[in-house]
């Protein structure tokens, strides 16, 4: 059958590969967002909420193929010369909240950490675990525009881009408990995951600004591209990595001495 053909599933396994390489950000959110429900629901959380939103996705796939032209299309312009100008659509301006809600997360998290006095008393406040699905599903949502349109851009096949979705759903099923475990281990890095989430809310912004051809102070705003992206993380990586080394290298040494002084 021609849905079977070569290019078609060539071209399946190259949208399950963009899945997975732009789901990393929505991964990581959804590990540390899942953290804030009992220890008992999270798994749950994480699970109904991918699955969710692997069906809202799909629908959404189908209303963009539908009416593609909508999404695109100028909704409103703001036009204040040489401070800001702009011209927004639907897609624009839900990347731009998505962004902007994401460094909102972020920041607020990294603060809450700031004020932690005694670690076991200051963590996160408990959310329900309907309101963290929703928040997750909503957010998957957000990300899910870039794959999307990409996958439109990529074929015309429906079964071919709903397919790449439900693999990847599943991947990330099977990821997101492994990462939200490293994370409840290692609490030190959730640190560096809530920096990689308020990089991730900047790309957001940026894209959502090169979407609506804003000019601040008639400067264009131009789009985190993806190869930025994933150094940024590769080096707040290795920083956090030298960092620890290090530290623990100054605390052995700082140990010895103090032995010695003994």
């Amino acid at each position: 059958m021609d849905i079977f053909s070569l290019d078609n599933l060539f071209t399946l396994a190259m949208l399950t590969l963009l899945q997975a390489v732009l789901g990393f950000d929505n991964l990581l959110y959804i590990s540390l967002e899942s953290q804030r429900a009992p220890a008992d629901k999270q798994a749950l959380v994480r699970r109904i909420g991918i699955a969710l939103a692997m069906i809202l996705r799909i629908g959404l796939l189908f209303l963009l193929v539908s009416v593609i032209d909508l999404f695109k299309a100028p909704w409103f312009a703001i036009q204040l010369p040489g401070i800001v100008e702009g011209t927004f659509n639907v897609h624009s301006i839900i990347v731009l909240l998505g962004g902007a809600f994401i460094i909102y997360t972020a920041t607020k998290e990294i603060w809450h950490m700031m004020q932690i006095q005694q670690l076991g008393h200051g963590d996160r406040n408990p959310k329900s675990v309907a309101t963290l699905i929703f928040w997750i599903v909503l957010m998957n949502l957000v990300f899910s525009f870039d794959s999307i349109l990409s996958a439109i851009a990529l074929t015309d096949v429906f079964w071919v881009m709903a397919t790449a979705i439900f693999i990847g759903a599943v991947l990330m099923i099977w990821l997101a408990d492994g990462v939200a475990a490293f994370l409840e281990k290692n609490r030190m890095y959730e640190v560096l995951g809530l920096f990689i989430l308020l990089v991730v809310g900047i790309m957001l912004l940026s894209e959502g600004g090169h979407l609506a051809h804003l000019y601040l102070f008639d400067t264009p705003i131009t789009p985190m591209t993806k190869a930025t992206f994933y150094f940024v993380i590769v080096v707040l990586v290795l920083t956090d990595i030298v960092q620890s080394r290090y530290r623990k290298k100054l605390m052995a040494q700082r140990a010895l001495a103090e032995g010695n002084l003994g």
